[in-house]
């Protein structure tokens, strides 16, 4: 049998097996639940998503190269189509009812919407690279700079498949940009301390600064005017970090694990006056 064949049976079976237990998990309390639950926000949920995504990938170039690699993606393709259309029609009345899909459909045609959906998945591969940076690279950061850390679970989560009347295919597409999403705010919140801490000085193009200050709120919360001299970017370094202060200016403190530990110290010394 050929090695691409073989892979994509395999990749069938495994992922087939894989996404009904995922399917069928949630309905099965309490413990279907809480384990439902925990394979839906990091760090269950990355090894989730490799499961689903990157790794019938990396074992199918290992074991048989492109034919490999093409035989992973075909099985997953199928899996995915087959998914849709079993969710759909064990959810006929959702099914038939309100659904984003038809809208879509209406508005821009069918074709040019579906296979935009299928072009964004090229972009899969570049959220992976950023996912890696977060649990990689930032942490060295951390250990460096002692940069704040956070509760990826708490950005890299998907919830969507709660919703009442988002099925099939709604819901595939609900659930990437769930992931999609969460990736791309973390990523943001981390490069904000990185910004801040290593040049806080406004571009010198504003129109820069216009589109760039909803993502780095820094730019009108302490960063250096473009005309500014350098003592002014010390002054700002030597005010901002003091007292072992290492996020970013504006920084939403309440989503840090320090700052939540400090908030239930501050909790319990209240209780006790």
């Amino acid at each position: 049998m050929h090695v691409g064949l073989q892979v994509l049976i395999w990749t069938l079976a495994i992922e087939g097996l894989f996404v009904l237990g995922l399917t069928i998990a949630p309905r099965v309390p309490p413990a279907g639940r809480h384990i439902a639950n925990a394979l839906s926000q990091a760090p269950l949920l990355d090894i989730v998503v490799s499961l689903l995504t990157w790794i019938p990938w990396a074992v199918g170039i290992a074991v048989g190269g492109w034919f490999g690699l093409a035989g992973a993606m075909t099985g997953q393709t199928i899996v995915l189509t087959s998914w849709v259309i079993l969710h759909e029609a064990t959810h006929r009345r959702a099914s038939r009812g309100p659904r984003i899909v038809k809208v879509l459909n209406r508005t821009v045609g069918r074709a040019p919407n579906h296979l935009a959906l299928w072009v964004s998945l090229l972009a899969l591969p570049v959220f992976w690279i950023i996912r890696f940076g977060e649990i990689l690279i930032y942490p060295l950061l951390r250990l460096l700079l002692g940069f704040p850390r956070y509760r990826h679970g708490q950005w890299i989560s998907v919830s969507r498949h709660k919703f009442e009347g988002l099925v099939g295919h709604d819901l595939i597409w609900c659930l990437y940009c769930d992931w999609m999403t969460g990736i791309y705010a973390l990523g943001g919140e981390m490069l904000r301390n990185v910004e801040s801490f290593w040049c806080p000085i406004r571009f010198y193009d504003g129109k820069k600064c216009d589109n760039c200050r909803i993502d780095f709120p820094d730019i009108d919360g302490g960063w250096v005017p473009a005309d500014g001299a350098m003592s002014d970017v010390v002054a700002t370094l030597e005010a901002k970090y003091g007292g072992g202060r290492r996020e970013w200016y504006g920084h939403p403190a309440r989503l840090t694990i320090s700052a939540e530990r400090k908030n239930e110290q501050s909790s319990a010394e209240s209780e006790q006056e």
